[in-house]
């Protein structure tokens, strides 16, 4: 299950039809929160995730969804904002939309790309620009993954954990994931 916002800003439960009759008719049962990752066990304490997009309900999803697995998020409204909290904090891995105010996905990729500090954090960019256009220009600057809008968590989950997992036997490299 997951969620998505409409063109007038209503936020819309995205429901499995199937996980739904899996559990049986007339079963109030909610589904059972995620232990927190063992990844975070193995990487010295939960993983931080920095969450940059300018809609707060994407945030708040987000943030929610994370936190619920375990992860410790940074939230940002835009890539001026993500450069701000990148000063104090490294974050092992980003989420970043491409349209944003003041500073867009693709500044703020291309930004974090130039620094010698900054440069190995993966970055998951998450839009609704899904074009090959737009998907070839984010793996051209450096994105090692992309995801349209809306994405499905269980997708964005296993991602994270992919990256954490190689982050764990190669903290040095670079990882790009198609």
């Amino acid at each position: 299950d997951s969620a998505t916002v409409l063109a007038n800003g209503q936020v819309v439960l995205i429901l499995n039809p199937i996980a739904l009759g899996a559990r049986g008719a007339g079963s109030a049962d909610l589904p059972a929160e995620r232990a927190p990752t063992e990844d975070a066990a193995a990487h010295g304490g939960p993983s931080t995730i920095m969450v940059v997009d300018d809609s707060l309900t994407i945030r708040k999803i987000a943030n929610r969804l994370l936190s619920r697995n375990g992860y410790q998020t940074l939230l940002a409204r835009d890539g001026i904002e993500a450069l701000e909290l990148l000063r104090d904090r490294i974050p092992d891995i980003m989420l970043v939309d491409i349209e944003m105010p003041r500073m867009d996905g693709f500044e703020l990729t291309r930004a974090v790309r130039a620094s010698d500090r900054l440069r190995n954090i993966p970055i998951i960019m998450i839009t609704s620009r899904t074009s090959d256009k737009h998907r070839n220009y984010a793996f051209e600057i450096g994105v090692n993954h992309f995801l349209g809008k809306p994405f499905q968590e269980d997708e964005l989950l296993e991602l994270i954990a992919r990256h954490n997992a190689q982050e764990a036997q190669s903290p040095a490299a670079s990882v790009r994931v198609d």
